[in-house]
């Protein structure tokens, strides 16, 4: 099982990287030599973006190797059968059961303030391109953990991560503001640009919407789907302006935990904690005479 571990962390998306690296070189040589002004924001923002993902593909070589491990003693003690891992259709049981979590974990960490102050740094992004997907978390402690049930429904724990990873390398795909909406069958059925152009919108219709992965059933099931209609603007709805990659990862931790050393009551604490972005005490929003803001609008 070690060695079987060991070499499943030669993930994917590392075999992937050339192909990335050559996407974003291709958008930056068209945006220096196209019409676009912004050239010099784009440039910051995309090295900032490729730092970013470099850094959380180094984390998330290590938090696999313990969560494997950890995978191992399930699936091995806890799980009543084991599924083949050369059969077909253990393959299918794998797709669908990372595309039913991926989908949630992903709707709680719009959700959740804890999960979201590491999500938000995939949305921090004023651009939408290949280079906003490397732009990926380091708090990836809850990204690990999420995949608990398919080891515990005997998947082997080997499969699980590698099934992820070709889901993160569809999701390069999907930033892309170069393609329109493609024939309605896929639209129906995939995550395109156009469904995931919606999610990292800001506007109030975008918000929280079309979470899926590679397939956008989910969202259609569970009232999550909206088709894109004007151009979204993309980033959080409080912009944070800034290229420093260890402030895209910290600034809503420490946002958070300034707010929860504020709070008077411990019920408050678990709000800044466990609400949703955004959360206030009604004492608070009683005082405020302003309109009421998105839920992501203190990211």
């Amino acid at each position: 099982m070690l060695s079987q571990i060991l070499d499943r962390l030669r993930d994917p998306i590392v075999f992937a990287l050339p192909a990335v690296g050559l996407l974003v070189a291709i958008e930056m040589l068209a945006l220096r030599f196209g019409d676009d002004q912004d050239a010099k924001g784009f440039a910051r923002d995309t090295r900032a973006s490729v730092l970013t993902g470099l850094g959380a593909l180094v984390v998330s070589t290590l938090l696999r190797a313990a969560a494997l491990g950890l995978y191992a003693v399930v699936y091995t003690y806890l799980a009543p059968f084991h599924l083949p891992a050369d059969a077909r259709w253990t393959w299918v049981v794998l797709f669908f059961g990372v595309e039913f979590l991926l989908y949630w974990y992903h709707r709680s960490a719009h959700m959740i303030r804890i999960i979201w102050a590491g999500h938000q740094v995939h949305h921090s992004s004023e651009y939408f391109n290949t280079s906003t997907a490397l732009r990926r978390k380091w708090a990836q402690w809850f990204e690990k953990l999420v995949w608990l049930p398919l080891p515990l429904l005997g998947v082997p724990p080997v499969l699980v991560f590698t099934m992820h990873s070709f889901h993160l390398i569809y999701g390069l795909f999907a930033h892309t503001e170069k393609v329109g909406k493609l024939p309605r069958p896929l639209e129906f059925i995939f995550v395109t640009p156009s469904h995931h152009r919606v999610h990292h919108g800001t506007e109030p219709e975008y918000l929280d919407k079309n979470f899926g992965s590679i397939l956008i059933i989910w969202d259609r099931m569970f009232g999550t789907f909206q088709p894109e209609g004007r151009r979204p603007t993309y980033g959080l709805t409080k912009q944070i302006n800034t290229y420093s990659i260890w402030k895209i990862q910290v600034h809503e931790f420490a946002t958070m935990a300034r707010e929860v050393r504020g709070a008077g009551t411990w019920r408050h604490r678990m709000g800044y904690l466990f609400g949703r972005p955004g959360w206030r005490p009604e004492s608070e929003k009683q005082q405020d005479t302003s309109p009421a803001l998105p839920a992501h609008a203190q990211s």
